[in-house]
């Protein structure tokens, strides 16, 4: 699997692995039920820690998007459709914080970024 660690980042490089993968996921470049590499096998092929993969795998984990059999491996789970909408309406409200910040940024006032959003919205 081909991941690309910034380690220069401020995010931590088991969040970047974690965004990567689901990435991955939501896009269907991986599959339901694919095999994922093994803890130690992704730890050597991104030259990190196998408990930076670990913490990694765990989070994919608990957010549904593997499943992990013990002495089998780590799998895709089922690509759920509402789970795979949910994430995307993550994006969509962190580009809008982001565009928000922006606005607020450069001195738009509240009032101002509503008017913007329902001039882009009417397009």
């Amino acid at each position: 699997m081909k991941l690309i660690i910034n380690h220069s980042s401020m995010q931590p490089i088991y969040e970047q692995i974690v965004d990567q993968v689901k990435g991955k996921i939501m896009q269907e470049e991986l599959a339901a039920d694919t095999l994922l590499p093994s803890v130690r096998t992704l730890a050597k092929e991104v030259r990190v820690s196998a408990l930076t993969i670990k913490k990694a795998y765990d989070v994919l984990e608990s957010e549904g998007f593997i499943v992990t059999v013990h002495g089998k491996g780590s799998f895709v789970a089922f690509a759920n459709e509402q789970l795979r909408l949910e994430e995307k309406k993550k994006e969509v409200e962190a580009d809008f914080e982001t565009a928000i910040r922006k606005g607020r940024s450069c001195g738009m006032s509240n009032q101002e970024i509503k008017e913007l959003f329902d001039i882009v919205l009417e397009d």
